[in-house]
């Protein structure tokens, strides 16, 4: 073999690289060489993986979720679930108040581990010291909207993204939610908040996780259903960058439902205000019925006839405990029946896995709203409506209409319903780590 000077060079060059992959980057800060691996393909690999990762829920699919007492604390209520509905539901639900609950890695991954997907209702107040005046319930000063957007918890906030960003899984958070009423001291109606802190709060929150790199997470926007004329959900709307899935809170028998209300007539107000300014899934993130009047089973065997007109709802968590009203289709054999005879369909059966992705576009034009199509928005919007600076008013009573004709029974359901939602009443008793609790 002859040498020549290209293959002295070659030769050099190679001695080089060997060099550097053997003794140079080993010595380097892990973010350079990832950096360096990206620019080679490494980074680009990654990513391409994680775009064909399988999506949660499967386009034209909707999950069934659960919402207890005790959390991942306690499975108890759930493995009861699973048993009278004979299906696991894919989705679990738990909450995490600022005050009391700091990260906690094994309580989350004891919920994945069960092959479930993690949804935290993240509550910034201390559930431990509530008013037991229902007007109060919400005024806790040390957690006003303004000690957010302030950075008085940025050190938390920061802890926990930091948490979720270890894992190795994509979890859901639910922040602040049913901001537009006056039970939570984030809401609207309390605590001295106005519109425009809701919006700038969850942004900075957001925007914590972002700077950190948490970026496993779905965010979840989740007012309650309307219940009064005095709340602009646009206007409590972080904006479509802020937000991945929205969610709704609404149920059969809570105070002033006089009168029967079918799945639809509960959500579809909501619903055809919500899709004038986003065209986000939406989940049903907290609804159950009462029994008191034996109406539970057909209210869940309507639920989920009517579920498959609403293509932009990607799944429905049911509250399943016992708050003033008994929730629990476990406790009732005939709502256990119809839960399981309309669960079994495979529109709801799937199974969630780490590693799954967010589905984060639905097709809404055969949405089904309050007996009309609905369409989504023409231009769905980057940022929230420019909201008021002054205070809110507080809210007036509750109040239902009628059912319509189409999805009522004959006879009326007196309400036994406490007068807040079920899981916002306003006398405290024992608690468990992660939720609140009831009377």
């Amino acid at each position: 073999m002859r040498v020549s000077i290209p293959k002295l060079l070659g030769l050099g060059f190679s001695m080089m690289l060997g060099g550097y992959v053997f003794v140079v980057a080993p010595q380097m800060p892990g973010k350079i060489v990832s950096h360096i691996a990206h620019a080679v393909g490494g980074g680009q690999a990654r990513a391409s993986t994680a775009q064909s990762a399988p999506l949660f829920p499967p386009p034209g699919k909707k999950f069934v979720g659960i919402m207890t007492n005790s959390g991942p604390y306690d499975f108890t209520q759930l493995d009861r679930f699973t048993k009278a509905v004979g299906h696991q539901p894919s989705v679990y639900e738990f909450a995490q108040g600022w005050a009391v609950n700091q990260f906690d890695r094994s309580a989350i991954d004891k919920v994945a581990k069960r092959g479930m997907l993690p949804l935290i209702s993240w509550e910034p107040w201390d559930y431990t010291h509530r008013s037991k005046i229902a007007s109060l319930v919400g005024d806790q000063p040390a957690y006003n909207l303004s000690h957010i957007i302030n950075g008085d918890y940025d050190g938390y906030i920061r802890s926990w993204a930091e948490g979720v960003k270890n894992l190795p899984y994509t979890i859901a958070i639910r922040f602040a939610h049913e901001m537009n009423g006056f039970w939570y001291p984030w809401g609207v109606f309390t605590n001295g908040n106005s519109v425009g802190e809701y919006v700038r709060a969850w942004r900075h929150v957001h925007d914590i996780f972002t700077r950190i790199g948490a970026k496993n997470v779905i965010w979840v926007w989740s007012p309650n259903i309307i219940w009064n004329d005095s709340t602009n959900l646009a206007e409590l709307y972080p904006g479509n960058s802020y937000v991945d899935w929205i969610g709704l809170s609404g149920y059969y028998g809570t105070p002033g439902t006089l009168l029967y209300k079918s799945f639809d007539a509960t959500f579809a107000k909501t619903i055809a205000q919500l899709r004038r300014f986003t065209s986000k899934p939406l989940v049903i993130t907290e609804t159950g019925a009462t029994n008191v009047s034996g109406l539970m089973a057909h209210w869940i065997t309507q639920m989920f006839r009517q579920l498959p007109t609403h293509t932009g709802i990607i799944g429905v968590i049911w509250f399943e405990a016992f708050r003033v009203i008994d929730w629990q289709v476990a406790d009732y054999p005939a709502a256990a029946a119809a839960f399981r005879a309309e669960f079994g369909s495979s529109l709801y059966r799937m199974e969630w896995q780490p590693g799954m992705r967010p589905l984060l576009t639905v097709p809404l034009r055969h949405s089904h709203a309050g007996g009309r199509l609905a369409t989504a928005p023409s231009a769905a919007p980057t940022g929230a409506a420019a909201p008021p600076s002054a205070t809110t008013t507080s809210p007036a009573k509750p109040t239902e209409s009628a059912p319509t004709a189409s999805s009522s029974p004959a006879r009326p359901v007196p309400s036994k319903s406490p007068t807040l939602s079920p899981t916002s009443s306003a006398t405290p008793t024992a608690t468990t780590p992660g939720h609140r609790k009831l009377p």
